[in-house]
């Protein structure tokens, strides 16, 4: 199984590098930043599969700047809020995170709660990666998404006009039609 690659935000030196080792001792490829500025940089420049960030850092908002940065990422990783002050679960869900995970917590647990989150999140990104992509047994979706071209004219390139049946007239027909067209003169 590839390493997944993770992104641990906190400006306590010593909580960073203990949490480092225990995530890395589990399976995980960490990057640390000490900062929310920096933390929002490594954002940009790196994929993470998660982004575990302190609430408090720099600012009391510091937590919010990072964990807006996961959620603006393209390629949308699972966040964790990591406090040692914890808040209520709409505060945090509000922010934006997947889960909020107190300091100081036995490894067993954190690497459980954390494992949990990433396969919760892994199931909403299919579940909306399978919601935006068109049936590919239903035709219609696909009709749908990409219509015809027109160019101007009433019907689409490319297709050819439909002649209507025009019944031909025969002999006592084309008579009727003389006398009623002689009538409207």
């Amino acid at each position: 199984m590839p390493k997944r690659r993770v992104l641990l935000v906190d400006d306590e030196v010593a909580v960073l590098l203990t949490m480092k080792a225990v995530l890395e001792i589990s399976g995980f490829d960490v990057d640390t930043a000490t900062s929310a500025h920096e933390g929002r940089s490594k954002i940009r420049t790196r994929e993470y599969q998660m982004v575990i960030t302190d609430m408090r850092m720099e600012s009391d908002a510091a937590g919010r700047e990072v964990i807006q940065a996961a959620r603006t990422a393209p390629y949308h990783p699972a966040v964790a809020l990591l406090t040692a002050f914890p808040v209520e679960q709409d505060d945090w869900m509000e922010m934006g995170a997947d889960r909020m995970l107190v300091k100081p917590m036995q490894t067993p647990v954190l690497i459980r709660q954390l494992e949990k989150l990433l396969e919760s999140h892994a199931e909403k990104l299919a579940k909306i990666s399978s919601a935006a992509a068109p049936r590919a047994s239903d035709g219609k979706a696909a009709a749908k998404k990409a219509p015809a071209k027109t160019s101007g004219a009433k019907r689409p390139v490319g297709k050819k006009p439909v002649k209507k049946a025009i019944p031909k007239k025969t002999g006592a027909k084309k008579a009727a039609a003389k006398k009623t067209a002689g009538r409207k003169r």
